[in-house]
């Protein structure tokens, strides 16, 4: 048996050992030799560490090269990554831990002694780990256990063994470990090198963190499955990724890297010469985002949609018209449905119901939480995602909202999505979010979180007036508050329960 993912991910191909993988910030080339003998050298530390197949393997680590072939070394030897966003608290990773039950927890120097007690209380073995090439930083432990030399390690793992478990977000409640096996992952990386054309002359801007699917299993795995290179960013900022566009391909970024580039005077069409794809993802992006982007530069974004639980699900076509305000297609080898959320029952094209996916890609369930997943994943591979949506005359998928985001005002559904299209297309607005929050008469009152442009009048009339002739009644805003931002998690996605909790009292008080 051979170790399902290393091999789609092309680990132990020796045709292009000489070839570079990444071009990193500190004036290094990285050659998929060093790759391949890198993530073997990491392997061989971890399993001397005591770290067996099917251990997990804990990281909250910065951003680096070195990172990332923790990754694939963990997948070399075996075991299952657990990536940990570097945001989280101590308290945060702490539940993680004693959830997951992880061998070795690495985490980067300065959070060691925070997590110390963390990692006794479990068992797990604690380790550091810095930013290698970072001047005068503290490397860390685990690196004294990296050997300068290793002969290539590639334990056998099948399809259906674990690969990854990534936690949820867990805005509505306690988050869940989304278990994803070795061919959720090779299968969905394999399908995107296709839907997307990646090959081996791609040069994709990488400015994503990799605790997380998109930039982790996205855009890492794709290249490397394509066989192309990375430009490596340890963080995300215009001016550097602008310079960088003249010798790349692709970029891939949520919403946030494309409004804050549209605010680059140096973001031109000659810039992006050599560019060929714009990937958007992780939150919705604005259609009027996607209008000014192509107006800048000649290219139309290309938005897909994706999850924790499923990797990527749907894509704009590559070579077919890209709508704004989709998210394109199901993947080839995905199957999507429209379903009613209560009856489950399929729903007609157009009708706005709860999205269902079925494929290689859905993950094997949620770690430790057999009830969770046998509400959430049928016994025939069906999905329930919590998003809903609907699928327009030519077949594009619609996200509307979450499922969880819908509005019950006076008996009747509310889509935030519907509400916030509107109210984004009024003069003077940046962008909305429409929540619902308690109300003696209606149950829910219809609210909208308003963020304008510089100087543009704050007036809730000006936001409800045009609305008396787009939208029924009983969608219409109740009240308008205006902001001047709105909460978002590190990916971009807008934070309505803290919306909800902060304006909780509005009606009643």
């Amino acid at each position: 048996m051979t170790n399902h993912l290393a091999a789609a991910l092309g680990l132990d191909d020796a045709a292009r050992h000489d070839r570079r993988f990444a071009t990193l910030e500190d004036g290094r080339d990285y050659t998929f030799g060093a790759v391949d003998d890198v993530s073997s050298r990491f392997a061989t530390a971890l399993i001397a560490l005591g770290v067996k197949p099917g251990d997990r393997v804990a990281v909250q680590v910065e951003k680096s090269i070195e990172a990332l072939m923790l990754y694939l070394g963990t997948i070399r030897a075996g075991a299952v990554f657990l990536p940990l966003n570097t945001a989280y608290t101590p308290t945060e990773v702490a539940f993680f831990v004693e959830d997951a039950e992880p061998a070795l927890l690495v985490c980067d120097p300065s959070r060691a002694e925070a997590l110390a007690p963390v990692a006794a209380k479990t068992g797990a073995r604690l380790e550091t780990m810095g930013v290698w090439a970072a001047d005068g930083a503290d490397h860390g432990s685990l690196f004294a256990h990296v050997p300068q030399t290793a002969a290539p390690v590639t334990a056998p793992r099948g399809p259906d063994d674990l690969a990854a478990i990534l936690y949820t977000s867990g805005t509505t409640g306690r988050s869940k470990g989304a278990m994803l096996s070795h061919d959720n992952l090779a299968s969905n990386a394999r399908v995107l090198v296709e839907t997307w054309r990646f090959t081996a002359d791609d040069r994709l801007i990488h400015a994503l963190p990799i605790y997380h699917t998109h930039g982790l299993f996205v855009a890492s795995n794709v290249t490397l499955a394509a066989g192309g290179e990375l430009i490596w960013m340890a963080k995300f900022a215009p001016a550097p990724v602008i310079a960088a566009m003249g010798g790349a391909t692709a970029l891939m970024g949520v919403p946030t890297f494309y409004t804050r580039l549209l605010a680059e005077e140096g973001l031109t069409p000659e810039v992006c010469r050599s560019m060929r794809l714009f990937v958007a993802g992780s939150a919705p992006l604005l259609a009027e985002t996607h209008r000014q982007w192509q107006a800048r530069t000649g290219h139309a974004i290309l938005e897909r949609y994706g999850m924790t639980e499923a990797s990527m699900i749907t894509s704009n076509p590559y070579g077919g018209e890209r709508r704004a305000g989709t998210v394109g297609f199901p993947l080839a080898g995905v199957s999507l449905k429209v379903t009613d959320p209560e009856s489950g029952a399929d729903l007609a094209q157009g009708e706005i119901g709860m999205i269902r996916v079925k494929g290689p890609n859905v993950f094997r369930g949620y770690w430790k939480l057999p009830e969770k997943t046998a509400e959430e994943l049928s016994t025939d591979g069906w999905f329930i995602t919590g998003d809903l949506g609907l699928i327009d005359d030519r077949g594009y998928v619609q996200i509307v909202g979450r499922g969880k985001d819908l509005i019950i005002s006076g008996g009747f559904n509310v889509y935030p999505k519907e509400v916030e299209s509107e109210i984004d297309r009024l003069p003077g607005v940046v962008e909305s979010a429409v929540i619902g929050v308690p109300h003696p008469d209606f149950g829910e009152g219809v609210v909208a979180v308003v963020v304008p442009e510089d100087g543009a009048a704050r007036e809730a009339e000006a936001i409800i007036a045009p609305l008396s002739d787009r939208l029924a009644k009983f969608k219409q805003p109740k009240r308008v508050i205006f902001a001047d931002t709105l909460p978002r998690n590190t990916m971009g996605k807008v934070q309505k329960k803290a919306l909800r909790e902060t304006h909780a009292a509005l009606f009643t008080d």
